[in-house]
């Protein structure tokens, strides 16, 4: 079972941050906070880490050996996901086929993430000051990101100026709010209204 712990907003989570890791053994950890992301999505945070060894393939030791107790695989998923999101900014505005058309991508894989970490605040509630180091970790590599897409929908004509990284992501934020326990409310269809609300009328 994993042990109580504190949570530790650092980049390894236990302890082993300064460690150089292999590029595959770096592969398997990512997989394994792939699978332990889908079956928070599926189960919530408490899900059983049996479920999410068969998920990775891997036995339960091995998620012991990585992260010792529970807030610290949750945490390892959110900088997973963060990290991922800000990695996928770039990749979208260098796919095209427009600027536009790569912010809106973004905001829909942005709005994913909001929607379905599952649990975190919660686990969190007891240590804030772990809470306010991954929220400024959160904004530190997403707010450039945006900003970037913004900056290079307005240069191109497609969107208006004067939004700001951390209005629209606030924006979007609060609509995303409570979504995962309301089927009756579409996040992703109003956030889809605010990011069409962004054009440049023509």
């Amino acid at each position: 079972m994993w042990r109580q712990g504190a949570v530790n907003d650092g980049e390894g989570g236990t302890g082993q941050a300064g460690r150089p890791q292999r590029a595959d053994a770096r592969r398997n950890k990512e997989s394994l906070l792939d699978a332990a992301a889908a079956i928070f999505v599926e189960s919530g945070v408490e899900a059983p880490v049996r479920d999410i060894a068969a998920k990775a393939g891997v036995g339960t030791a091995t998620i012991y050996r990585h992260f010792p107790t529970r807030a610290d695989l949750i945490i390892a998923v959110y900088r997973h996901q963060v990290e991922a999101c800000a990695e996928a900014g770039p990749a979208l505005l260098a796919a095209g086929p427009t600027p536009y058309a790569a912010l809106g991508r973004w905001i829909d894989l942005f709005t994913d993430f909001l929607v379905t970490k599952h649990g975190l605040a919660a686990v969190l509630q007891s240590d804030e000051a772990g809470f306010e180091g991954l929220h400024r970790y959160f904004l530190d590599r997403l707010m450039p990101v945006c900003t970037r897409l913004i900056e290079a929908a307005v240069a191109s004509g497609e969107i208006r100026s004067g939004i700001t990284a951390y209005e629209l992501m606030r924006g979007v934020g609060n609509l995303c709010i409570g979504a995962e326990h309301d089927s009756r409310y579409d996040a992703r269809r109003l956030v889809a209204l605010l990011v069409a609300g962004l054009r440049e009328p023509q």
